[in-house]
């Protein structure tokens, strides 16, 4: 279907959803957290549906199926394939969720029951929606096989533990299509993803659109993602559609200056076509080391063990940022933890300041880490919900005893300044702020013993693109301000081009290649390498097509000037 095709020019029957001024609020104050929305899919069509956290993405796509929050109400219209939902009895909502739409969620561990085997999950999905059962387990099997689950015969008796995250969204997605719905929403199906298995689940939903004629309303942040799928977008900002346009259209000229700050804001790979102009000096005081590193995990449960980590040479310098970026199981969190010194070198050493993180003594141990700190990746998490902001970022100086009374309230106003929130937010509880606020708290926290070294964990890959923006920036004035040296471990790679020095590929606890930033996005040496380089959605819908059309990268003879 031609995506350019106006909305006007679909007839009744191609709608798979039809959403007419709906409206919701929440509270007694009845403030509209979704003001006047229209919009429509049609069969064969995927729509994205953009904007910051809190636009009210998830609040409308939530209100197709009915699954509003308790206290939330809908106002407007809802046609699910012409049925309306607003106002339906729960009777009617229950007979089109699955059938007339069906959601994938954006954390599949969460939407699977870790008890229950994939293909009994199935199995139950597939009996009752009115499959027969002599045929269920067999169409179990074929719908594994039709979402790309290598083996379906034999995956279909895993549990969900036994697969990776890109195998379980293969399943969630395969849940959803049991009914063979009419529109399948996509609730941020990436955004946990490394990049090479978020391009297969992408490539998957393109193939559900062609094949099935399935109408897909993905809801993301991305907008790389946004340009290798989507035929149209809808922008939402503050509950309100502010734009609304086919993809290409969209990406070449912006109507509104919203949507022209959420494309800036997007960190993006560097043209190939570019040569590299200037690489930092690396730095000839080390900060950390892993010297032949290898890291083992036991078995349990009658299970081998495994090797997390194959004698890896890495040097991190004073003020340097290392970037580390490989699949999921590769070891990029293992390598962190070992900085940490949470899990033990199995082989080899991990020297911290010229110290051997494996010969220390508890109390010295305790000593040593008072120089690292660790940035999670979900804050939300990381932060103790009894505590306030304020008493969250002095936590580790009353631990280590470094400041008490008037130096720990000083030092905690110091560090609210650093990361640019206001003083009074030391009263406030972790509930109270939104997703970019928290990151910034664990930011200071993490600083305020002030560290050589910060450990980040995927620091950003559950905000928006204008809050990560505003995160990579940040990032930049508190390195400059307090010089310490990251290991930045994230599947981003435009982001890791954005913030790193240098580069560390892993692949399966091994290091592929390493190499200054800039040189590496440029020219890898590695096939691996440019696989992963080639997976990163460009947000750019021309260059994406024609990168899928031709994927064979051309490279620039390169202009070093160190």
């Amino acid at each position: 279907m031609n995506a350019a095709t106006s909305t006007a020019d679909a007839t009744t029957d191609d709608l798979v959803l039809d959403i007419r001024d709906l409206s919701v609020r929440i509270g007694a104050d009845s403030r509209a957290v979704v003001d006047r929305v229209n919009l429509t899919v049609r069969r064969g069509e995927i729509v994205a549906l953009v904007g910051e956290s809190g636009s009210g993405k998830t609040l409308t796509s939530r209100s197709v199926l009915g699954l509003l929050p308790d206290g939330a109400r809908a106002d407007g219209s809802i046609r699910l394939a012409g049925q309306e939902v607003i106002g339906a009895p729960e009777k009617v909502l229950r007979s089109l969720r699955g059938v007339r739409a069906a959601m994938v969620f954006q954390e599949p561990q969460s939407a699977l029951n870790p008890v229950r085997t994939v293909g009994r999950q199935l199995v139950q999905a597939l009996r009752a929606h009115g499959g027969p059962r002599r045929l269920v387990r067999a169409r179990a099997v074929e719908l594994l096989r039709h979402v790309g689950l290598p083996d379906p015969e034999s995956r279909v008796h895993a549990y969900p533990h036994q697969l990776s995250g890109g195998q379980k969204q293969r399943v969630v997605i395969a849940l959803a299509l049991a009914g063979d719905p009419d529109l399948l929403i996509a609730d941020e199906p990436t955004t946990a993803l490394d990049v090479t298995v978020q391009a297969e689940i992408l490539a998957l939903l393109r193939r559900i659109r062609d094949e099935r004629g399935t109408g897909v309303l993905l809801i993301t942040h991305n907008l790389g993602v946004v340009a290798d799928v989507a035929d149209r977008v809808v922008v939402l900002r503050s509950g309100r559609v502010v734009e609304q346009q086919p993809v290409h259209p969209l990406f070449a000229v912006a109507h509104v200056d919203y949507t022209r700050e959420l494309l800036a804001a997007v960190p993006r790979l560097p043209d190939l076509a570019t040569p590299v102009v200037a690489e930092r000096a690396p730095s000839d005081e080390p900060v950390l080391v892993f010297d032949r590193l290898a890291v083992d995990y036991p078995g349990r449960g009658g299970r081998a063990g495994f090797r997390a980590l194959h004698g890896l040479d890495l040097t991190l310098g004073r003020g340097e940022v290392l970037g580390v970026v490989g699949e999921s199981g590769s070891g990029k969190t293992t390598l962190g933890r070992a900085a940490l010194g949470i899990v033990r070198a199995s082989g080899g050493r991990v020297l911290l300041g010229g110290e051997d993180l494996g010969t220390l003594t508890r109390a010295r141990l305790r000593s040593v880490r008072r120089r690292v700190a660790l940035v999670h990746q979900d804050p939300a998490a990381a932060l103790d919900p009894r505590l306030s902001i304020g008493d969250s970022i002095a936590e580790p100086l009353r631990v280590h005893r470094t400041a008490t009374g008037p130096d720990r309230a000083g030092r905690v106003a110091e560090l609210l300044d650093a990361v640019r929130l206001p003083r009074d937010f030391a009263e406030r509880r972790p509930a109270e702020l939104s997703g970019g606020q928290r990151q910034r708290v664990a930011l200071a926290r993490a600083l305020v013993l002030t560290p050589t070294l910060l450990v980040a964990d995927e620091p950003t890959s559950a905000l928006d693109v204008s809050l990560q923006a505003q995160m990579l920036e940040l990032f930049a004035d508190l390195r400059e301000q307090y010089g310490f040296a990251c290991l930045f471990i994230s599947h981003d790679l435009a982001v890791v081009h954005h913030v790193a020095d240098r580069v560390a590929v892993l692949r399966a606890g091994e290091l592929v290649e390493t190499a200054p930033a800039e040189r590496l996005f440029r020219r890898p040496e590695r096939d691996y390498t440019r696989d992963l380089i080639a997976a990163v959605p460009i947000p750019d819908p021309v260059r994406q097509r024609r990168r899928r059309e031709d994927p064979t990268p051309q490279q620039p003879d390169l202009v070093l000037a160190v």
